[in-house]
């Protein structure tokens, strides 16, 4: 067991974490784990734990804290009639679906490669905030039956390998066609839970032989770093909520944009020196 001294500092970067992940989750529906993996992968290397499946550890763990801070947050929404129910039925089953998926296909990849996916795939999302525009469209409307059949389960797949909510492509894919954009991060939400509570079930069930896991890891979930950072989100997502209804959404998406590429590109770096 690491030195007080060295668990404390890392105690503080987790509760630090965890409350700035809540305020991201309520205020851009992005369920935090955009963050969360990248700290959570610093802290346990920080400890010694470098696995071949660390990065899968990471995952899950960010994966079960979105369940809660998730779930908080569209509750929120929902208080303010924000969510839209609809979007949710219709693209529910194929976004568990390609959720399902991603467990799978994660539980057998190297961490390194895991780390690449979310190097790559988060260099794009922050691209996307810094530089989208307001009036881009794909459409008027919602894809219809074959779009969301087709679109669905590549969220839910690419979020579960990124341990992330389903924000950072719901709400753009919901404001490309049209939705306003608080009603696209609150529903953005709902595709968080959606995503998270089968893919956390499925983590917690496998990885159970994986050597040099961080003490009390459950399959590929720490519990220590779970609960610290429920605990936290479960307090910070209602204040993003109610900063999402109350601040410019513009210089706030900006701002986060950078700090995304930022750990995209440090994810992305420690994958190719891998």
């Amino acid at each position: 067991m690491p030195e007080l001294s060295v668990l404390l500092p890392l105690l503080g970067v987790l509760l630090a974490v965890g409350f700035f992940a809540g305020i991201v989750a309520g205020l851009l529906g992005v369920g935090g784990g955009i963050v969360l993996v990248p700290v959570f992968y610093w802290v346990f290397a920080s400890l010694g734990h470098v696995p071949d499946q660390l990065m899968q550890i990471c995952v899950a763990t960010s994966l079960g804290t979105i369940v809660f801070t998730s779930i908080r947050s569209v509750l929120s929404h929902a208080r303010r009639g924000a969510v839209d129910f609809t979007i949710l039925r219709q693209w529910g089953p194929g976004i568990v679906i390609g959720s399902a998926l991603g467990v799978v296909i994660a539980a057998g990849l190297k961490s390194h490669m895991l780390m690449l996916v979310f190097g790559v795939l988060g260099c794009i999302v922050g691209v996307y905030m810094a530089l989208g525009r307001e009036h881009w469209r794909l459409g008027q409307s919602m894809p219809g039956l074959l779009g969301r059949s087709i679109a669905s389960p590549v969220i839910g797949f690419l979020s579960v390998l990124m341990g992330i909510g389903g924000g950072s492509f719901g709400v753009p894919l919901m404001t490309l066609y049209n939705q306003p954009i608080h009603r696209a991060v609150a529903t953005a939400a709902g595709f968080g839970v959606l995503i998270a509570v089968p893919s956390f079930i499925g983590f917690l069930l496998t990885g159970w032989g994986i050597e040099d896991k961080p003490p009390f890891t459950v399959g590929y979930v720490n519990i220590p770093a779970f609960v610290i950072v429920v605990a936290m989100t479960l307090i910070s997502a209602p204040i993003g909520v109610r900063l999402a209804h109350a601040l410019p959404a513009k210089p706030l998406k900006r701002i986060f944009a950078v700090f995304i590429f930022l750990m995209a590109v440090n994810m992305l770096v420690k994958a190719l020196g891998a």
